[in-house]
């Protein structure tokens, strides 16, 4: 809902500041006082069409804010949530323009382009009038118009979410196709590598033991030396270390009295002497037991060299064997018989399509159901705004080749035939503006329970009616305000005198400077203001009794 319009030097307004509520807001004035500034500004706010011309005479730029409550409408708090714009539940646009034409976008503070303005924009508000924000004629709102009146908006969804699945699928197996000879080849050389690795077998870690294994067995001849003169230095040479020991020993023991002070280190001696022994035993069968294996060398050498040239035919390191051995195994049964494969993905196909026809069936048998009674209700709200030869007709067309589409089998499309005996035309081509207005007044009286748009603008719906018509026109828009957010300019007392909130739109020169003032109206002000619009410059008694008459009816009417 809106809820406050700011304008700063914008056409002949230095300054606009106005506040809203919900309900049906009347904007009225002389012609010419500025009436069409509020909804121009809405209009720039809403990412429309700028030039320099919008900027105040003397004025460096126009600065345009609309502020919005967006408590009730969960589409724009996510849409602002994905796009990282989100302020809890208020909702600012901002629109600058400078004197050259130039403008800047703004979302909650934030610079935006202003696509962005005019997508969220679109969820906040819609402007019925003769200016390019007319949602009406474009196809896609009469769809969702239809969807909204049918219930059928998850549904919708849901069809949508198939056919987005079932497409991605579509252009997988159709590139697959177009490069059926590169992917056989692909094919070919995954099965050659996988086999190549297959062969090698390389485990995690294998390489590493193996460079070991390596390192020992070609040192045989100088691990089994080495070990045989250890030996030999322990218990067997002439001066080993066994025989110096115990000549030590000997010497402690042939002292002329006994020392105490060396228990100590004869006992060390002593065990030196038996732990001496007993690595010569072990180092003299080492020698014996050990053998050179010259046959397991060359085994291991030619596995190693095998991890070598693999790893150097693939330009990776040994270590990165394993990996890749699973990565090209993996990707070979995608492609060979598993989800990636031709025959696979026109299984998927299938099976998604079918899934896509069935939601797609149940859309078209709810939007045919709603189409027959939107129609009528529509038809009925024509009558009563005087425009009873005016037929309304929904026109599902199906898809050409029966085509899957995002939204469905059919396109959707309101038409109209104004005169009897002429057949239906799209909106655009018949309605003139005031016709359009109307038409788009009585879509929305009957949608406004399901409708997801909070606020309703609506230009000179009273375009060429009077009388009774314009009495029906006013209930209309007030019943709508009561249920939402109506903003409309209007001529006729009979509808200024049922809105909730009445604005007055007034002109005025000050030192040869044109200013536009638009002020909220009370009660006596409402009453003298719908006096005037009945009765012109000379008003009387009667004038004013009347649109008394007309004010306390008209906020007594209940639609």
């Amino acid at each position: 809902m809106l809820l406050q319009l700011t304008v700063s030097n914008y056409a002949i307004a230095e300054r606009v500041d106005l506040h809203f509520s919900k309900g049906m807001t009347a904007l009225t004035g002389e012609t010419g006082a500025g009436k069409s500034i509020v909804l121009d500004a809405l209009g720039l706010a809403m990412g429309g069409r700028a030039d320099a011309g919008a900027v105040r005479h003397g004025a460096k730029r126009a600065d345009i804010t609309a502020s919005f409550d967006i408590t009730r409408i969960p589409e724009a708090r996510q849409w602002l949530e994905e796009h990282e714009l989100d302020d809890k539940d208020d909702c600012i646009l901002r629109r600058a323009i400078s004197k050259d034409g130039r403008s800047k976008a703004f979302i909650n503070g934030q610079p935006c382009p202003l696509s962005q303005l005019k997508e969220l924009g679109g969820q906040l508000m819609d402007i019925h009038s003769q200016h390019q924000h007319q949602s009406l004629l474009h196809k896609d709102t009469h769809r969702k118009l239809l969807d909204e009146f049918a219930g059928a908006d998850s549904l919708a969804d849901d069809t949508r979410n198939a056919w987005k699945t079932w497409n991605q699928i579509r252009q997988k197996l159709n590139l697959r196709r177009q490069n059926a000879d590169e992917a056989e080849a692909k094919l070919q050389l995954l099965r050659y590598q996988v086999e190549e690795l297959d062969r090698l077998a390389l485990e995690s870690g294998e390489q590493d033991a193996l460079e070991q294994e390596q390192a020992q067995l070609s040192q045989a001849d100088a691990v089994l030396h080495s070990s045989h003169q250890a030996a030999l230095l322990c218990t067997e040479d002439e001066i080993s270390a066994a025989d110096l020991l115990r000549q030590a020993l000997q010497q402690l023991e042939q002292l002329p009295v006994d020392v105490p002070a060396l228990a100590d280190t004869i006992q060390m001696l002593t065990e030196a002497q038996i732990q001496i022994s007993e690595a010569g035993d072990n180092l003299r069968h080492f020698v014996e037991d050990y053998e050179a294996d010259p046959a397991r060398l060359a085994e291991v050498e030619e596995r190693l060299s095998a991890i070598y040239q693999m790893a150097r035919k693939h330009r990776i390191t040994p270590e990165e064997l394993p990996e890749l051995h699973q990565r090209l195994s993996a990707e070979l049964t995608e492609l060979d018989g598993g989800e990636g494969s031709l025959e696979q993905l026109e299984v998927e196909l299938g099976k998604h399509r079918e899934q896509f026809d069935e939601l797609s069936h149940q859309l078209t048998e709810k939007r045919e159901r709603a189409a027959t009674e939107l129609d009528q209700r529509i038809a009925a709200e024509l009558v009563q705004l005087g425009m009873p030869a005016v037929q309304f007709v929904t026109r599902l067309e199906r898809n050409s080749n029966d085509e899957p589409a995002p939204h469905g089998m059919e396109d959707i499309e309101f038409l109209v035939s104004a005169n009897p005996g002429q057949p239906a035309r799209p909106l655009a081509k018949v309605a003139s503006g005031g016709e359009l207005s109307r038409i788009s007044l009585a879509i929305q009286v009957v949608v406004a329970q399901t409708s997801t748009t909070p606020t309703l603008v609506f230009d000179e719906v009273d375009v060429g009616i009077g009388g009774g018509t314009a009495e029906v026109v006013g209930r209309l828009l007030r019943a709508l305000g009561s249920n939402g957010q109506v903003l409309c300019v209007t001529h006729l007392p009979q509808v200024a005198a049922q809105c909730h909130q009445h604005l007055f739109v007034s002109k005025f020169t000050e030192q040869d400077a044109t200013y536009s003032r638009i002020e909220p109206l009370d009660d006596q002000g409402r009453i003298s203001e719908v006096a005037r619009m009945l009765g012109g410059v000379d008003m009387t008694e009667h004038t004013i009794a009347h649109a008394r008459e007309m004010f306390v009816k008209g906020q007594a009417t209940h639609h």
